[in-house]
């Protein structure tokens, strides 16, 4: 049995190539940092005046406090500008070079010609938030490695026993984990709970509108209504009238105050707001889209309608150039950010392409779209309407993904599609085939289509 306990060191030729010296050792090496994207964030707080204040608070909201800087000037930079808009005073070079200089830290911070160079090496303020995501991503590894310094220097050192070791592990990656950019403070227990859960009960309990409306006192009141954070899926035959839905949904949300995007990937904005107008106006569509077909009261009820209705109501429609996800999600923040956003519609998800590789079924990449935008639902605490096209046999594309993260599942059929004299002609059956805040039911509305509307059976 052969040994190696006796055998010399070995030696290594530093021009061999196959010889591997290692990594460098700790004292050589450069701790985790960015110092252009740390410009960047001071830039971009001092280039975030008048309508641009928004990214101010977009970057502060990403929690960067001063010690996430690597370069001790910009941590004292950025106490400055924070100081002033605490103080609610202009945050710009200027007013940043005055506070240190009051501070006797204008020196310290590179004087103040740097703040104008801070300033210039933001390509936009736009994008703060995101450079401010930078720098305490570099931050939390050098938060990293100091506590795996203090472990290692323990372990080495001897002292204690396994239990102090231990102790000193878990304290330290507790404190990394604590520290992590982006990590939620710990989920509250039932007992913090129960106040926000009697509240709302209450709500239900005496009759007060817990979601927003559909637009349909029969369907609230199957379904509560439309709730932030969840998915609302209407399936339809082509022609049935699912964008209709939506769209009515959307409109009378939006009359609440609710604020509301409207995506379409399949129709024109003119062709929304023709049908927003017939819907509301009472105007037939058909005067909308023929050549001389408005009459001269058409005319006063759409002037009435842009004065009393559009010039106000909180409704985007957003059209975009392509149909990928990103672009919905990128719209849908900036909606956020530019007011909030209640209610998202997207029509139809089976438009919608998301980046697939050669192996993703078609299914799956609806899957995909399907599970984005349940994301989406919940991180900007909005309620999502998707519109999902059924085939002729009256199911689903892809159905099982779109189900799954539905909260509740609306499938419109209309008794007059097939049969065009049927007793039950003008009704529009809406199946609620999943509901998770109440039964499944079968909801009858009247359809009336030639003012692009559905409205409950008790109006007709």
């Amino acid at each position: 049995m052969s040994s190696t306990r006796n055998l010399p060191p070995q030696r290594h030729d530093a021009d061999d190539p196959s010889w591997d010296a290692g990594p460098a050792p700790d004292f050589l090496r450069q701790p985790p940092q960015n110092l252009e994207a740390e410009q960047a964030v001071l830039g971009a707080l001092m280039s975030s005046t008048g309508a641009a204040r928004k990214y101010f608070e977009e970057t502060l909201e990403t929690g960067i406090t001063a010690d996430e800087y690597y370069r001790p000037a910009h941590g004292t930079i950025h106490r400055a500008v924070c100081a002033l808009y605490e103080a609610q005073e202009p945050v710009d070079p200027m007013a940043v070079a005055e506070e240190l200089t009051k501070r006797g830290e204008l020196t310290k911070a590179g004087g103040a010609s740097y703040l104008h160079t801070c300033v210039q090496a933001v390509p936009t303020p736009a994008n703060g938030s995101h450079y401010a995501e930078i720098v305490r991503a570099k931050a939390y590894r050098r938060s990293a490695i100091e506590s795996a310094q203090k472990i290692l220097q323990y372990a080495h050192s001897e002292e204690g026993d396994e239990s102090d070791v231990r102790s000193l592990v878990e304290q330290e990656l507790t404190a990394i984990a604590a520290g992590m950019p982006g990590l939620s403070a710990a989920p509250p227990v039932v007992g913090d709970l129960y106040l926000d859960f009697v509240s709302e009960l209450e709500e239900i309990q005496n009759g007060r509108q817990v979601g927003l409306s559909y637009g349909l006192a029969d369907l609230d009141a199957v379904t509560a209504g439309m709730k932030p954070g969840n998915v609302t899926v209407i399936a339809a035959q082509s022609g049935v009238g699912k964008s209709t839905l939506a769209l009515n949904a959307a409109v009378a949300a939006a009359k609440t105050g609710a604020k509301v995007m409207f995506s379409s990937l399949e129709m024109s904005s003119t062709e929304l707001m023709q049908k927003m107008a017939a819907a509301e106006g009472k105007i037939p569509m058909h005067h909308l889209t023929r050549e001389g077909g408005l009459t001269a009261e058409g005319w006063k009820t759409v002037e009435r309608l842009g004065r009393d209705l559009f010039k106000a109501l909180p409704l985007r429609v957003y059209r975009p150039d392509g149909a990928a996800l990103s672009d919905i999600e990128s719209a849908a923040r900036s909606c956020v950010r530019d007011g909030g956003l209640d209610v998202l519609v997207l029509d139809y998800v089976q438009l919608v392409e998301v980046e697939q590789n050669r192996n993703m079924t078609r299914e799956q990449a609806v899957a995909a779209v399907s599970r984005g935008l349940k994301n989406l639902s919940v991180q900007l605490d909005c309620h999502v309407i998707v519109l999902s096209q059924l085939n002729d046999d009256g199911m689903m594309r892809e159905s099982r993904a779109i189900k799954n993260d539905a909260s509740v599942v609306i499938k419109v059929e209309r008794p007059d599609m097939d049969e065009p004299e049927s007793p039950r002609a003008g009704e529009v059956d809406l199946v609620i085939e999943k509901n998770r805040f109440g039964p499944t039911a079968t909801v009858t509305a009247a359809a009336q289509l030639h003012y692009s509307r559905f409205v409950d059976m008790a109006q007709t």
